[in-house]
């Protein structure tokens, strides 16, 4: 237990590293206002899309196809039990609709899955249980972009465009990836490409993390570490609801195992806890800025889950080893 502790806690520092240069170069004004701004679409638009192409590109083929789809549709039924949860739970925390009930559900319902979990996943087990993770989390990635914020974008904004949306650099570098992968395209790239795809990559974890520091230096400090619901809903998101989510996904799997006769192992539980039990994304922090919301909330839980998940997950991460072994692919 103590090594698989140690095996995430190390990554979980150099990640925390990477907030806490963030959020000293912004106190310093090393880098301009908006910075954030630059890196935020250097992350969405080249690096994060990259790291999905060649994972997916390299690791997603016809044989693996089948577990990918398996694991697909256990998470689509995970997020939609995330997503019932977070509906209930939100207006205990918000009781007047608006922006701020929108936070809360959007916090509850999904983590940083992506700009925590990628690189985590990729750090702790390399190319081909990340490939594995990254379809496990497109069914997150579509809700994040519809139901998720919708969520956050107050009524009084009109309608979004769910399509625009969806049809980001993101997910469009997932999709062309796995069809690069399955068609066997992606082995005819040159080196060149292929090497600047993967130096790409490694970019992710920590511009992702510096991002995150700086724009939680943005705020007020006092005023996002004295709210008492931020702290309730940040063991909600980082402890109770990865627990109650991991629980619920071992009953519908050995259920599947039984009644279906599938040969579901474990490892798709490791897949979920890492996209389940990371910290609070900067969604609830960008959005209520852009429609001239209140983002106090949304950084509290952004600075204080980032903080306490260094603990937090390789704690639990070690609780999942000695319950269900080492994941395998």
């Amino acid at each position: 237990m103590l090594e698989a502790f140690i095996t995430t806690l190390d990554p979980m520092l150099m990640l925390f590293s990477c907030i806490a240069i963030g959020y000293i170069i912004k106190k310093l004004g090393v880098l301009p206002d908006n910075s954030a701004t630059v890196l935020a679409k250097l992350e969405t638009n080249v690096i994060f899309p990259a790291l999905s192409f060649v994972t997916m590109g390299r690791n997603c083929t016809p044989d693996t196809i089948s577990t990918h789809i398996v694991n697909i549709v256990l998470a689509t039924v995970v997020m939609l039990i995330a997503i019932t949860i977070a509906v209930g739970l939100a207006p205990l925390f918000a009781k007047e609709k608006g922006m701020e009930r929108g936070v809360y559900k959007y916090a509850l319902a999904f983590a940083n899955s992506g700009y925590v979990g990628d690189p985590l996943v990729l750090g702790m087990f390399g190319d081909a249980m990340l490939s594995y993770y990254k379809l496990y989390t497109f069914p997150l990635t579509i809700g994040i972009y519809t139901w998720g914020l919708n969520s956050l974008i107050p009524k009084s904004a009109g309608k979004k465009n769910m399509w625009k949306d969806l049809l980001n650099p993101s997910i469009v570098g997932l999709v062309l990836g796995v069809i690069a992968g399955l068609t066997g395209a992606f082995n005819i790239l040159p080196g060149f490409a292929v090497n600047t795809l993967d130096a790409l990559k490694s970019c992710m974890g920590p511009l992702a993390m510096i991002l995150a520091g700086f724009t939680v230096a943005s705020y007020p400090f006092k005023e996002m570490i004295t709210d008492k619901k931020v702290y309730i809903a940040t063991v909600l998101r980082l402890i109770i609801l990865p627990a109650v989510l991991i629980a619920a996904l071992f009953g519908i799997k050995e259920l599947a195992n039984i009644a279906l006769g599938l040969n579901i192992g474990n490892t798709v539980l490791f897949l979920c806890f890492f996209a389940v039990a990371a910290p609070l994304g900067l969604n609830t922090v960008v959005f209520p800025a852009a429609y001239d919301g209140n983002p106090k909330t949304g950084a509290g839980m952004a600075m204080i889950s980032h903080t306490i998940c260094v603990i937090t997950i390789p704690l639990m991460y070690a609780l999942m080893t000695e319950l269900f072994g080492a994941p395998m692919i």
